[in-house]
């Protein structure tokens, strides 16, 4: 290893270098013990110690590289031992601690921080060669995240309101946009800040918090804030997102002369599908228009999008100076968790699966088209649970504690 690469490793691990008390213990002995929880974890879910070998999950061949690393070491072992209720650490190291053998102690220093529990995603290191390494620390300690069902709906959700347009991505600029409920992308990849710990302050007077961030591949970290903060700024490509906004819906204040430009519909169907028929009260068709709505409907036992029946005019809104397509994927963003899944024949024969039908009261519908109007419909979300709007923040942690 260059000078050059040891200079490297040795202002990556400056951060971390200096112990700081917590309970008793330093920052790096709390590392290797949240390190080697991972193990502990693996083994009781799989009622084996992690293993190695190239048939292994790759997550299961790094926690082998990881409890080999703390066997290895002496100093390890007396932190982890009255921990160690698997008797994890009693096994003998496996062959490929012999790779340590070629190392020199910076070297080792830098892939035991990242082998036992680092939280920067780019410092796990275990194999020699610079493209092996590029590809350890891709990964680093992310982990299979167990509960990954509940977060995918609000990355996907995510995911199209960027596509609508609703939400955009920003330049990452500093430490204190890194909160619980915010998105990321790094390293190519949505990243959704599920927790934050306590805020400490570091042996350099840097504030610092231990995060539960959630990838959308399925995988999660439990990495510092400091690392996410220099991963962003490592990243070319590293950005945040920005929180859902409306947009320029409206051009201004209503005044004497302006004229409608949009039309929000509530529709009712007549259908005879069986869906339609046990729940004909709730079940609505939401959408905008610029043309009047009878001329919208007409043909409607022709058209999919009206479930091949004749529809009857529930309620209608005129909203001036709007901005028709933001307004719409707007509406339908928020009442997404209520949207009716259903399918039907075209007159061809083929199966159509209609986009704007939703389960939704008339008066919450009210509601919204309320909070459209005073600017506040954005913090808004729509939980069919509760049959009502509610704020994003607290659909999210009902969401998160629904397991």
């Amino acid at each position: 290893m260059s000078d050059l690469d040891l200079d490297e490793l040795r202002a990556e691990l400056d951060d971390f270098a200096q112990p700081e008390k917590k309970g008793g213990r330093t920052v790096r002995d709390e590392r290797i013990i949240a390190g080697f929880e991972e193990i502990q974890r693996f083994t009781e879910t799989h009622s084996r110690a992690p293993q190695h070998g190239e048939e292994r999950d790759i997550f299961e061949r790094l926690y082998a590289v990881r409890l080999d690393r703390l066997r290895a070491l002496e100093e390890c072992r007396s932190l982890l031992a009255p921990l160690d209720h698997q008797q994890l650490l009693v096994g003998a190291a496996s062959d490929t601690t012999a790779l340590s053998e070629s190392m020199d102690d910076d070297e080792l220093l830098a892939e035991l921080e990242g082998a036992a529990g680092t939280t920067n995603i780019r410092d796990l290191r275990h194999v020699r060669t610079n493209a092996d390494k590029r590809a350890a620390e891709e990964i680093a300690t992310r982990q299979r995240c167990e509960d990954f069902d509940t977060f995918k709906p609000l990355l996907e959700q995510v995911q199209k309101e960027l596509d609508a347009g609703l939400r955009v991505t920003r330049p990452f600029e500093l430490k204190a946009e890194i909160e619980p409920g915010r998105f990321f992308i790094v390293g190519g990849q949505k990243a959704f800040v599920a927790e934050k710990g306590e805020v400490f302050t570091t042996a350099q007077g840097r504030t610092d918090a231990r995060l539960r961030v959630i990838f959308d591949n399925g995988t999660e970290s439990n990495m510092l804030m400091r690392s996410l903060q220099r991963a962003l700024n490592e990243d070319d490509a590293g950005r945040r997102i920005t929180e859902p906004t409306a947009g320029p819906l409206f051009s201004g204040a209503t005044e004497d002369g302006d004229e409608a430009s949009g039309i929000i519909y509530v529709l009712r169907s007549k259908s005879d599908h069986p869906m339609v028929l046990q729940n004909r009260e709730l079940v609505h068709k939401i959408g905008v228009t610029t043309i009047s709505v009878d001329k919208r409907i007409a043909g409607a036992r022709l058209q999919p999008t009206f479930l091949m029946a004749d529809v009857e005019i529930i309620a209608t809104y005129e909203l001036y100076n709007i901005n028709r397509t933001r307004l719409e994927n707007l509406i339908h963003r928020i009442f997404e968790p209520a949207r009716l899944d259903i399918e039907i024949m075209d007159r061809f024969g083929n199966p159509v699966v209609p986009r704007e039908w939703f389960l939704v009261p008339l008066f919450v519908v009210n509601e919204a088209v309320e909070k459209i109007k005073d600017g506040t419909i954005t913090q808004y979300i729509y939980d069919p649970n509760a049959a009502r709007l509610v704020k994003r923040a607290e659909f999210k942690g009902k969401v998160s504690g629904a397991e």
